[in-house]
């Protein structure tokens, strides 16, 4: 990590730990803040505001880990995640470790797809996530992964939604079935150093609900494993709240790598 970032990383830390001390009783698990409360928080320890103020609760939400002077307030078997609670309004909220993060399989069988991406495209990628997204994209990985006609909608759709507030999907597509039914398919990419949180997929699912109240929600959610390995999530909303309905894994590969013993194999498989 640069020290610039570094730097940041720690403001970040300060900022938050201090809103969530503020407002956090023992016992409680929720604990419901306002953007200003960083504002306020930032004037009593005399620390810089970034100038992206709403980066502060994002990069907690969806990148790093909540400081320990949070983290040790979870009894055992819980986290503290931060949700949405209206605009500018947010909330602290303790769920279940094993339901917190989604995690790859470590010992899941591969799918090897020819690699469609343009060459052009993997040497001007900016970032893992666009080149994840990219590679979906090109690949028609989602349609593969769901047996669906599928089509991007729109990247990084950004959009309010009554009791959350602002959300953003990474990128969002709809599908066609055999019968011709139609699907929204909000899809979160991850690179390999990131996790995948619980409360994005919620948010997801709220997006599709609130915009797309006519079609099936499919929440999907991409990681890289590795350079060109990539873990697919199907989700569905149960009566115990979000959970995996399915996983695969894709290598893309130069088209020459893949044998006709492997086809003949993946014939085999069952659907």
């Amino acid at each position: 990590m640069s020290k610039d970032k570094s730097k940041a990383a720690n403001r970040y830390s300060q900022l938050i730990e201090a809103v969530f001390l503020k407002h956090y009783e023992k016992g409680d698990r929720e604990v419901v803040f306002e953007r200003t409360d960083i504002v306020e928080a930032a004037k009593r320890l005399k620390v810089t505001l970034p100038k992206n103020l709403g980066d502060v609760v994002y990069s907690f939400r969806y990148r790093t880990e909540l400081p320990r002077e949070i983290a040790k307030e979870a009894p055992k078997g819980d986290m503290w995640v931060i949700r949405g609670a209206g605009r500018a309004r947010y909330k602290f909220e303790l769920v279940s470790v094993a339901n917190a993060d989604i995690t790859p399989s470590k010992c899941f069988v591969e799918t090897k797809i020819p690699d469609g991406t343009p060459g052009v495209i993997d040497k001007y990628a900016l970032n893992d996530e666009q080149a994840l997204l990219a590679k979906i994209r090109y690949n028609r990985l989602v349609d593969i992964f769901t047996g669906l006609t599928c089509y991007s909608l729109q990247n990084h759709l950004r959009t309010s939604v009554t009791g959350l507030g602002q959300v953003e999907t990474d990128e969002i597509y709809v599908g066609i079935d055999r019968r011709g039914a139609h699907y929204a398919l909000p899809v979160e990419a991850k690179g390999k150093k990131e996790r995948i949180g619980i409360v994005q997929i919620e948010q997801d699912v709220a997006v599709c609900h609130a915009k797309f109240p006519d079609l099936i929600c499919h929440p999907i959610a991409a990681q890289f494993m590795d350079d060109d390995f990539i873990a697919l999530f199907q989700f569905e909303v149960t009566q115990e709240g979000i959970a995996i309905a399915s996983e695969k894994h894709y290598r893309l590969v130069p088209p020459e790598e893949l044998s006709p013993e492997e086809l003949q194999a993946y014939q085999d498989r069952p659907l």
